[in-house]
């Protein structure tokens, strides 16, 4: 038995005064984090909502999967801390791992890749629906549309009451991301598809599919078949970000589970959001060379220049992102392997790394540089262009969604979504014939 099925919350109350009246609130505690006060019959009993625009404040759910401390930099997925997950596993023992709540056996492990391996095609038939989109069609595009059109070539699982099809779902989801992934980026380069190998690991078949062509052979470097894994580990979950949120709701009304991971790529593609490593080399490409820096770290330390330097500091980690120190280490060792001298960008991005771990400015004010800035650099090192930065991020996620997904599904608690609202529009009035407007 695991800590978390061992673990009771202990019983406790809060109380609100409304009115002149007392009402108690009982208080859940978890294993890790800060207790949360249940106001699920707070209307009930009052007549109130509360407000909180985001949600920034709400727990939307209860979940075993994935841990967060921002003060303390701390990421935990199912209680293994990031860094041991990337530095020492790799991405298969991951996925098991987000999705049953334990590490594999050998022979789980063994069994797990080997079902993966079977489910990495896509139909023949789906190579039609690239076709149908322009060339220059951004890569979530396609991927919003052709996995969302996953259900209707794979009826067997889309009961998500019968727990075999939420299986099979799941499989095919982790499987297929990968491949649907590539071909994108074939189709945006006029380049032919290329089949996936059973024979090579997750990301390195991942990298073969993007960068070979037919008519030579092409080897996947191991260096950079790891450092894709990484990446994969680095983002295959973080908690109730919005794509998760966007894909339980999704998933709260009972829709497939290919739509609901359709509708969390669609909430990834924003700059806001998914984006983010895409904006840190945007910047770099801006600042163009290691001789205008000064200007730019000028222009970030003007309270009164709109100017932000992307990439640095994070919303939630106000210490240091766990994930960035492993992200650093693997950037470093890329960037060694395919040779970054002639590169200016690369340039750019080394010092102004430097300046910011040295600075006292930065320093203070906790503007390091986090997981965005280096994987940024890193999938350009790699030969990605910056419109595939999120799909790689969708493909890492997918297993998280999934893993959010079965748990929402599984929950006994589980009710459709239906966030209230503090209406602040017009009050009743009456409709006037347009004659008389």
């Amino acid at each position: 038995m695991s800590v978390a099925e061992s673990y009771r919350p202990e019983a406790a109350e809060a109380s609100v005064l409304l009115g002149g009246a007392s009402h108690d609130l009982p208080i859940r505690r978890g294993t890790l984090g800060p207790d949360v006060i249940d106001i699920a019959t707070l209307y009930q009993d009052t007549g109130h909502f509360t407000y909180d625009p985001g949600f920034t404040s709400t727990a939307s759910c209860e979940s075993k999967i994935t841990f967060i401390d921002g003060d303390k930099g701390v990421l935990l997925y199912r209680g293994y801390p990031i860094d041991q997950l990337a530095e020492r596993g790799e991405f298969m023992e991951t996925c098991y791992l987000l999705l049953y709540g334990e590490l594999p056996s050998r022979e789980q492990y063994q069994d797990f890749r080997k079902l993966i391996v079977m489910h990495t095609m896509v139909h023949e038939q789906m190579a039609r629906f690239y076709t149908s989109f322009r060339r220059d069609a951004h890569p979530m595009a396609v991927m919003v549309g052709v996995v969302g059109a996953l259900s209707a070539f794979y009826h067997d699982s889309l009961d998500i009451h019968d727990p075999e099809q939420r299986k099979m779902a799941s499989v095919r989801m982790i499987a297929k991301m990968p491949t649907i992934a590539a071909m994108a980026y074939k189709y945006s380069i006029g380049q032919p598809f290329i089949y996936p190998k059973n024979d090579l690991g997750y990301s390195a078949n991942f990298l073969n599919m993007c960068f070979a062509v037919p008519c030579e052979e092409y080897k996947v470097d191991p260096v950079l078949a790891r450092a894709m894994d990484r990446i994969f580990i680095l983002h295959a979950d973080h908690e109730q970000n919005a794509s998760t949120s966007t894909v339980r709701l999704a998933g709260s009304s009972g829709a497939n589970p290919f739509a609901c991971i359709s509708a969390g790529i669609a909430c990834l593609w924003g700059p806001a959001h998914g984006g983010a490593n895409e904006a840190a080399l945007t910047m770099l490409q801006e600042i163009g060379s290691v001789d205008r820096i000064p200007e730019y770290i000028k222009r970030a330390k003007d309270r009164n220049d709109p100017f932000r330097l992307m990439g640095f500091g994070h919303r939630v980690y106000k210490n240091y992102d766990p994930r960035a120190r492993i992200m650093q280490k693997t950037c470093h060792e890329v960037l060694d392997a395919v040779g970054h001298g002639n590169d200016p960008i690369l340039q750019v991005a080394l010092e102004l790394e430097r300046i910011a771990l040295n600075d006292d400015y930065f320093i203070e004010k906790k503007l390091y540089p986090n997981i965005d800035f280096y994987s940024g650099i890193t999938l350009k090192a790699l030969g990605f262009p910056t419109d595939m930065f999120t799909v790689l991020f969708a493909i890492a996620r997918t297993v998280g969604w999934i893993a959010q997904w079965k748990e929402m599904i599984e929950d006994p608690l589980q009710r459709i979504g239906r966030p209230r609202q503090l209406y602040t529009g017009a009050t009743e009035r009456s409709y006037m014939p347009i004659e008389a407007r």
